[in-house]
């Protein structure tokens, strides 16, 4: 049986010793998990495979036949190809200049991407159940949300015909029929003999897709298993240990709704929000539920003021307030955590220090002018101690770290200003079960302190054990509220799909 045999990677970052040792070994026709905590040097494994990374050490097999990857085009000579949570898309570019991007077809020297069409058709009619209406090849690509986006990605490799494929986090952004659809070509893939490595911290998803897995960490291999003879419990102990104990909800009191509301939103407009109102009270964690793109993070960038809309009124602590844009929003005490941390809440060539001071850097300046350098650097340092952010050094690039650790920069540099209203938009995206632990305790302290929050999830059992209620979004509407002991994750799958209980007693 062919397979890709990657042994005795090593790789270090500085100071930080990413691989030491590693090893992973993918056959045609299965899709391997891989698995460990952010940091663990997951991603780095793979882009040694593709060809993105060079390693200080590694033996590389295909076939039994040694094998030297150098570079990406090494990588795609051989039908290496990854996905990345990070998009290559370009944005000026259509939807199907970005598919055939890099393969594009010629005869005697010019580019004949016509020949090419048939199959950009083809793939994107298979998509089109979960693409939405009014995309074609033609479509510019920078129109598109996320999820989309990550869907062609899939798709421009899949036009590839690999041999050997990484998802590296590539369902993160995509709703529940997107991901399914994803799975089933998959299979269809592996079907046919390709090899696949799926990287997800979504425990179903890897149960659901995976023949075996392999889990590393601090960038050792700990274990290698047959997924069909393991459970959730098991794979999550192997990654992280008694971790993940600290990611239960607990016990807490549920906060007070008698007094002020922090936040009170009425008759929010925005384009995919209709006539949307709330309250958010001190202490509270306020959820929003529903199937994700029915309007939850429109309606949190609707309220910070980062996306066009109009409100009857929104008040912070009883004081009106208008939300023309962003610093409007913080200077009235809000703070907003963003869906998309790479494009919208990091500097990524900057570093670590200059992205956690970015909020309240103007706290910082002398006469309002010169940057005191010793405060800058001890404000930075006190985020990276408190929120427990492991990294070589503050003036390492931002990109260098992993995902939930670059997360948790993204959440430092708001901690900053001191806001009295959060929201939170996916917030744990992408990132592995200690660090969500960890970003669960950094909100539960903010509620302690009196922060109100508000909380968009795609994870049904995030709400469950975050929030205090959860108000379900439907095409732009709030058409149901759980509170207490009713939000459960039954119950917010119920919610989200419009099932009555009536409709679960007749099933």
């Amino acid at each position: 049986m062919a397979s890709l045999d990657i042994t005795g990677v090593d790789k270090r970052y500085g100071g930080v010793q990413a691989l030491k040792g590693a090893s992973l070994s993918v056959a045609e026709g299965e899709v391997h998990g891989l698995l460990g905590p952010n940091g663990s040097g997951k991603s780095t494994l793979n882009k040694v495979m593709a060809g993105a990374v060079r390693p200080d050490a590694a033996t590389i097999r295909l076939d039994g036949q040694d094998l030297r990857i150098h570079g990406p085009q090494d990588a795609h000579h051989h039908r290496i190809e990854s996905v990345y949570q990070q998009l290559s898309l370009i944005p000026h570019l259509t939807v199907a200049e970005n598919l055939v991007l890099g393969t594009e077809a010629a005869r005697a020297g010019w580019l004949t991407p016509k020949a090419q069409l048939v199959e950009v058709d083809a793939m994107l009619e298979r998509l089109s159940p979960v693409l939405g209406g009014g995309i074609g090849p033609r479509t510019r690509v920078g129109s598109l949300n996320p999820g989309t986006k990550q869907l062609l990605e899939f798709a421009k490799v899949v036009l590839r015909r690999p041999r050997f494929l990484v998802l590296d986090e590539a369902t993160a952004s995509l709703h529940r029929d997107q991901v399914a659809l994803l799975f089933a070509m998959v299979r269809e893939l592996t079907a046919e003999g390709v090899g696949v490595v799926f990287v997800s911290h979504r425990m179903e998803e890897v149960l659901d897709l995976c023949d075996r897995a392999t889990i590393i960490r601090n960038g050792l291999n700990v274990a290698t298993v047959d997924v069909k003879d393991t459970d959730e419990q098991e794979l999550v102990r192997l990654m992280v240990g008694d971790l993940a104990r600290a990611a239960g909800r607990g016990e807490r009191p549920a906060p007070s709704r008698d007094g002020q509301p922090v936040l009170s939103v009425r008759g929010l407009q925005a384009e995919g929000l209709a006539d949307v109102s709330l309250d958010v009270h001190p202490g509270e964690i306020v959820g929003l539920g529903g199937l994700q793109g029915q309007g939850q993070s429109e309606l949190l960038t609707g309220i910070f003021g980062a996306s066009p809309a109009q409100a009857e009124r929104i008040e912070v602590a009883g004081d009106p307030v208008e939300f023309r844009n962003p610093r409007s929003a913080i200077a009235a005490g809000l703070a907003l955590v963003p869906g998309d941390r790479a494009s919208e809440g990091l500097y990524s060539v900057r570093s670590i220090q200059e992205n956690i001071s970015t909020v309240t850097l103007g706290r910082r300046a002398r006469a309002g002018l010169v940057i005191d350098a010793r405060a800058e650097k001890e404000a930075a340092t006190s985020q990276v101690d408190a929120l427990r952010i492991k990294i070589g050094a503050l003036a390492d690039a931002v990109s260098t770290l992993s995902g939930g650790n670059a997360q948790k920069v993204v959440v430092a540099k708001w901690l900053l200003s001191e806001p009295r209203i959060v929201l939170l938009d996916d917030p744990t995206k992408g990132v592995d079960v200690g660090a969500k632990a960890e970003i669960y305790a950094i909100i539960r302290d903010l509620t302690a302190q009196g922060v109100g929050v508000i909380l968009n999830s795609s994870d049904d059992v995030e709400l469950a054990e975050l929030a205090d209620r959860v108000l379900v979004l439907y095409e732009g509407r709030i058409v149901q509220e759980l509170e207490g002991t009713d939000v459960t994750h039954d119950n917010l799958v119920a919610a989200a799909l419009r099932i009555s209980d009536d409709d679960t007693k007749e099933s």
